[in-house]
């Protein structure tokens, strides 16, 4: 039991996909301007995440070792596909509003990451609390970037006015002020993380 919660929360902590392994950028450089958009890009990226190492694990041992990246690619493509019909059918604006890096999910590092050094090693249970933890840990992550960007670069989080005659930096609701709050996060969870050792 130990080892299946430890499987669930490395994703959010010690192996958090943003802050610690610093995987999957780009699409938390591009989607992080506001709050709906990361919960959005946090929830398709864990559907696929979870799919896909959920199947990779089941057909592993079925999948000749040379052809290996193109089936795990082959069922994480399945699964963006599904994700994005969806989306499209459910949430047209969100749909609009994340753009291409759903189907950019595709070549996720984070994603194809997980399917190739985890889920294609370990049984099914496993394999589905990992891409479930990093799920939550991504998620987290776009949220937590998203906030700050949505605050300091519009002066509202989730369309509510914060502070009164908050004048916001509009930097930061360009894709430089992405890079400056990711940049600041790292070093503050870094700092964090070095004063407990």
């Amino acid at each position: 039991m130990k080892s299946l919660v430890h499987e669930f929360t490395k994703g959010i902590i010690r192996e958090n996909p943003t802050f610690v392994l610093v995987l999957g950028l780009c699409p938390t450089l591009a989607v992080s301007v506001s709050v709906v958009n990361g919960i959005g890009m946090g929830i398709a990226a864990t559907f696929v995440l979870l799919g896909s190492s959920m199947i990779v694990s089941l057909v592993k041992n079925f999948i000749p070792n040379k052809i290996r990246i193109p089936c795990f690619i082959v069922i994480i493509a399945t699964f963006v596909t599904i994700t994005e019909l969806c989306m499209k059918a459910y949430s047209p604006v969100l749909d609009r509003a994340l753009g291409i890096y759903v189907p950019l999910i595709v070549v996720n590092c984070i994603v194809l990451g997980r399917a190739e050094a985890f889920a294609c090693k370990n049984n099914l249970a496993k394999s589905f609390l990992d891409g479930l933890g990093m799920g939550v840990g991504f998620t987290l992550a776009l949220v937590l970037i998203s906030a700050i960007r949505e605050f300091l670069g519009s002066g509202q989080i989730l369309g509510h006015t914060l502070i009164k005659g908050f004048e916001p930096p509009f930097i930061f609701g360009m894709p430089s002020g992405a890079l400056l709050v990711i940049g600041l996060l790292l070093g503050f969870f870094n700092l964090i993380k070095n004063k407990k050792t």
